[in-house]
């Protein structure tokens, strides 16, 4: 079996806070995210991806990938995927 790593890639995310709620016009604008006050008094964000319709709780990240999708992250596996670029 061949093994291969991963390549580096820098990528940008802002952690859901649900105090944040202009996210979606600011760094996710154009997505068509929008938030769900249904389930939560702080919100859920709602975003379209190829996988269909993810939910970002308070506390996940919100990444955008490198051909500027966007899609939610847990912060466990955030902080084990990424680290600060400088």
């Amino acid at each position: 079996m061949t093994k291969y790593r991963k390549k580096p890639v820098i990528i940008e995310a802002v952690k859901w806070t649900g105090a944040n709620h202009l996210i979606t016009e600011t760094f996710m604008k154009g997505s068509g995210a929008t938030i769900d006050y249904s389930q939560s008094k702080l919100g859920v964000i709602m975003i379209p991806t190829l996988e269909g319709i993810m939910q970002a709780q308070v506390g996940d990240w919100i990444i955008k990938g490198i051909q500027g999708e966007f899609y939610p992250c847990k912060p466990d596996i955030f902080e084990k995927t990424y680290e600060l670029a400088e």
